[in-house]
Parts: C-alpha cells; sequence; structure tokens
C-alpha cells in the first residue's frame, strides 16, 4: 500500500474561538488516537493541526494512503477514520487519526474490477455497488485495491462479497452485501423478448 508524510503540529489552545481561528488560517483541528490505553481505558489522544492544503494530498484522491504524520519531527504512522466536513463549503473542520503497529487493523481498501463480463458480452451493463471493501490485515499487507475477475458473472447475476477471497487478508465487510451486478438493459430485455417470441 502507497505510504505518504503529511506535516503537523502541536495544537495548544483547544477552545472553539481556537479552532474558528485555525480554520480561517487554512489550518485543520485533528486528533490522533494512539495504541496505549490512558486510566479510562480510551485510547490515548494528541491533539493536532494540519493545513488544509497537506490534508488534500489525502481526501481528495481515490488511493487510500498509510500516512506518516510528522508531528513537529516526531514521525507517527496512521490511518485516517474520521473526517467532518463543512457542508456548506465541503472543505474539512476536522479530521480524526489512528495511529497503527504491526498489529491488525480494519481499512476500506478500492474495489476494481476485471475482465469483460459474460453479462456484458450479452448485452447487460456491469454496475458497481460498493467502490470500497472493510478488510482486516497488518497494514504491510494491504494492497492498493482489490482486484475481482468478472468475467464469468452472467446477466441478471450478481457477485456478493462471501464469494471472494484475498490472500492473507480478512474481509469484515458482511457477506450478503451485493460488490457488483450484470443488469439487463432495455436493448438487452428487448432482445430477449424478440428472440422468446420467435420461438
Amino acid at each position: 500500500m502507497k505510504e505518504i508524510t503529511l506535516n503537523a503540529q502541536v495544537r495548544t489552545d483547544l477552545g472553539k474561538k481556537a479552532s474558528r481561528d485555525a480554520r480561517r488560517a487554512g489550518l485543520v483541528p485533528c486528533v490522533v488516537y494512539g495504541v496505549e490505553k490512558g486510566k479510562d481505558g480510551l485510547p490515548l489522544a494528541q491533539s493536532i493541526l494540519v493545513s488544509q492544503k497537506e490534508l488534500g494530498k489525502v481526501l481528495y484522491t481515490p488511493n487510500v494512503y498509510i500516512i506518516n504524520l510528522n508531528i513537529e519531527g516526531k514521525m507517527v504512522k496512521v490511518i485516517l477514520k474520521a473526517l467532518q466536513n463543512d457542508f456548506v463549503k465541503d472543505t474539512p473542520v476536522h479530521v480524526d487519526f489512528y495511529q497503527i503497529t504491526d498489529a491488525p487493523i480494519v481499512m476500506e481498501i478500492p474495489v476494481k474490477l476485471n475482465g469483460l463480463a459474460e453479462g456484458v458480452r450479452a448485452g447487460g451493463k456491469l454496475a458497481l455497488n460498493v467502490r470500497k471493501l472493510k478488510v482486516k490485515a497488518p497494514y504491510t499487507s494491504f494492497p492498493d485495491t482489490l482486484e475481482i475477475d468478472v468475467t464469468g458473472l452472467a446477466l441478471g447475476k450478481a457477485m456478493k462479497v462471501e464469494e471472494l477471497q484475498f490472500e492473507g487478508l480478512e474481509i469484515v465487510t458482511p457477506k450478503e452485501v451485493v460488490v457488483c451486478a450484470v443488469r439487463m438493459t432495455r436493448a438487452a430485455r428487448a432482445a430477449a423478448d424478440t428472440a422468446a417470441e420467435a420461438e
């Protein structure tokens, strides 16, 4: 999986006014949740600020990254866990990161369909229902994409998560979720009706 480095700074003022001032300055308040836990049993957290420009490297792309977060010289390996956007401006207002180690974690990986489906050759249209699947593995085992061969997918048929397997990965997405399907187009339906009438 691709890795990328983002620069960040420690956030010292946690008030609402300070958050507004930071956003006006092009900075986004973020929290890094660590793997160690405090006395209350919750992961330890560190408040930081990351520029909108830096965050754009991971937010405005179809790729999923392991992020090397450079917090004033201290490197922390994280994944992006949650994002809050401004509903009007569609800009990030808060981001949660989660620190990772060699232990297995859950991530959403993009799906890539390969091959010309049998149903498409018969006049159908291939539809991708889910763009990402949740999988569990050590971060070093994650691929950039989950490649799925759809060559044998017939017209009117669907492929569910339960039919998929990826070496070294545990699929967390529910088994009954439909990943893709070949739908009957109007042209294909008309051709089928014509053939039935001819018979």
